[in-house]
């Protein structure tokens, strides 16, 4: 099964394209700067570089486990014990890829799946995290929000494209 790495790096960027429209101050910015007691000064501290920098790497470790949850044909590598290329590959995978090798590969599959993900996995997440920090329900949701929206179209990405 081929796949397209640089789909993965462009699904990762999604991270950082939608965080900068989802906390802009006219979004939900102002909301989360309240609800975390930040000023504006909080905000200019720390290394930005850092900050996007390993958010990136982070987002591609997000990549790598929602290609498995989104493109099913990798379940069928795992059953032949390795990739196809390796001498291990039974001939009934080939006749399975054959078959089935682009079925649901589609932005509108990967989606949906991003979003159950989101919706399932991150979000239990964040209300835990948030819950045990005693913060409100308008931070829980503004975050799990996020990530509800950005697993959806890294999803979408990662199917449709990898």
């Amino acid at each position: 099964m081929e796949f397209n790495f640089y789909a993965l790096l462009a699904a990762a960027v999604v991270t950082l394209l939608v965080g900068f429209a989802w906390y802009h101050p006219k979004v939900f910015g102002t909301i989360w700067m309240r609800e975390n007691n930040f000023t504006d000064e909080d905000l200019k501290k720390g290394s930005m570089l850092k900050i996007f920098g390993l958010t990136y790497i982070f987002s591609l470790m997000i990549t790598m486990t929602l290609m498995s949850l989104t493109i099913h044909q990798s379940g069928a590598i795992g059953m032949v014990g390795g990739p196809p290329l390796i001498d291990s590959a039974k001939p009934s995978f080939a006749a399975f890829m054959a078959d089935y090798g682009n079925a649901y590969r589609t932005f509108k599959h990967g989606a949906l799946h991003g979003f159950i993900s989101g919706l399932f996995f991150a979000l239990p997440i964040v209300g835990i995290n948030g819950l045990f920090e005693r913060k409100s329900w308008k931070y829980i949701f503004i975050h799990a929000g996020y990530w509800i929206v950005t697993l959806t179209l890294m999803g979408g990405i990662i199917c449709g494209f990898a």
